[in-house]
């Protein structure tokens, strides 16, 4: 069997063109709306009403990462994810220069809506836990 080499990470969330303008951020990636369509509003403007907002994506403009797609669902978030990003902005630093350059992230990522849950470190490594703006947690490693 060959291996998989594209794939979409999805999120279920309440607002998906909100979360998906938050990710967008973080990691530098842009929204297009969807083929056929100039504007995200064309696209909505073409759908049935209780259909507008269902969904929203984004994708890495250097075509590396993978692309986001944000689905509207009725529940919200309960309990812990079971899997979740890291954005990794510390590879290759340890000690207190790791940690300076998390806590930089972490600062910039708060002025966009997320929310930061708590430091760990060792004294040697390091990640901060956050939430996104509906609560999904990543990791600034």
């Amino acid at each position: 069997m060959p291996s998989i080499k594209e794939f979409q990470v999805t999120f279920d969330c309440a607002e998906p063109a909100r979360v998906a303008r938050f990710w967008c951020e973080v990691l530098g990636y842009v929204s297009s709306p969807p083929k056929g369509f100039a504007t995200w509003d064309d696209y909505e403007q073409s759908r049935p009403a209780e259909d507008r907002g269902s969904w929203a994506a984004c994708s890495d403009p250097s075509g590396v990462g993978p692309r986001l797609f944000f689905q509207r669902v009725p529940e919200g978030k309960v309990v812990k994810n079971r899997l979740h990003l890291d954005v990794r902005v510390g590879t290759g630093l340890v000690g207190e220069e790791r940690l300076a350059a998390l806590e930089a992230e972490c600062a910039r990522l708060l002025t966009v809506g997320a929310v930061r849950v708590r430091l760990l470190y060792d004294g040697h490594d390091s990640c901060i836990v956050m939430q996104d703006v509906e609560g999904n947690e990543f990791c600034v490693d």
